[in-house]
């Protein structure tokens, strides 16, 4: 049996570019770039302003903290690399590179679709069980469920690289998108990959999918204790708590799903199309989730007005 050459033993991939755009791939990171820099202004200030302000230090935003340094993880585990290829052409990455950032892609999306679900919980007790909200929510709970939520991610996707890691890679070596995910990789392997499929579905399924079902779950119970309260004045007032919440959730599950349909369905869709919903997955976010709470929460409005 011939042995296996090195590149297959630890090859590396070639990033994806437009075609027939290379040229102007130095103008299109402009805007890459200039998300990325709103998502670190962002998702700092509000760091910033939850540390700074007594007022804010509740359950509520220790999630909401915790959200922000997902997004900002998130982004930066991604978008340098991004700018570095379509700045400095460099559209190769090694192996190894490509296997970490596609763990910490998954993995920290993981933990974001927890957070998004203890926030849906947190939601709930303070609307069905106001006074139990203080007793059940409180800071050292949400320390825990902090902790679980960052365990859950590691553990679930810890996984995917090592399935990964003995395949060999004899074929292409283009990736569909410009930084590396695990159904990408995967494609690109010349063995059996079926131990990969079936972990990688039951993962995404046990995390992500439980955890939509059960956001929605707690929302269908909020709706359902709003709607025993007899002036619309106040189902109203009682439901708007909720509102930057739900818009997080789409931002984040929304562009979750669209990149999952293009994957399943749309191999023979233009590159552009997998770029872009490769972007607006990673960058969406945490590009809209501080600014969704900024405008909804007036502590902080005005904590930023003042530091400004």
């Amino acid at each position: 049996m011939p042995f296996p050459n090195s590149s297959e033993l630890s090859p590396s991939f070639i990033l994806a570019s437009i075609p027939g755009l290379e040229a102007a791939q130095s103008w299109m990171a402009i805007p890459l770039c200039s998300a990325y820099v709103l998502a670190v202004a962002g998702n700092g200030a509000v760091l910033l302003v939850v540390r700074l302000e007594p007022s804010l230090h509740t359950p509520m935003y220790f999630f909401l903290c915790m959200l922000a340094a997902i997004d900002l993880a998130l982004a930066t585990a991604t978008v340098p690399r991004i700018l570095s290829f379509y700045w400095f052409d460099a559209r190769e990455i090694s192996f190894g590179a490509c296997l970490l950032q596609m763990f910490l892609i998954h993995a920290l999306s993981a933990v974001e679709s927890s957070v998004l679900l203890a926030m849906a919980v947190d939601r709930y007790v303070a609307i069905c069980h106001p006074l139990r909200h203080a007793a059940v929510l409180t800071n050292a709970a949400t320390a825990k469920i902090g902790l679980v939520a960052m365990a859950r991610g590691v553990l679930f996707f810890l996984p995917l690289p090592l399935l990964l890691l003995p395949l060999p890679f004899c074929g292409s070596r283009l990736l569909s998108h410009s930084f590396c995910l695990h159904q990408d990789v995967m494609n690109l392997a010349c063995a059996n990959t079926t131990p990969s499929v079936v972990y990688g579905l039951t993962a995404i399924l046990l995390v992500m999918g439980l955890d939509a079902v059960l956001i929605c779950l707690s929302y269908l119970l909020i709706l359902k204790a709003v709607l025993r309260l007899a002036a619309w004045k106040e189902r109203f007032k009682v439901f708007s708590t909720c509102i930057a919440h739900i818009c997080v959730v789409l931002a984040f599950y929304v562009p979750l799903i669209g990149l999952s349909v293009v994957h399943r369905f749309g191999r023979d869709l233009a590159p552009l199309v997998h770029i872009t919903m490769g972007n607006i997955y990673i960058l969406v976010p945490a590009v809209l989730n501080p600014i969704i709470y900024g405008v909804r929460t007036k502590q902080i409005q005005r904590r930023i007005l003042s530091l400004i």
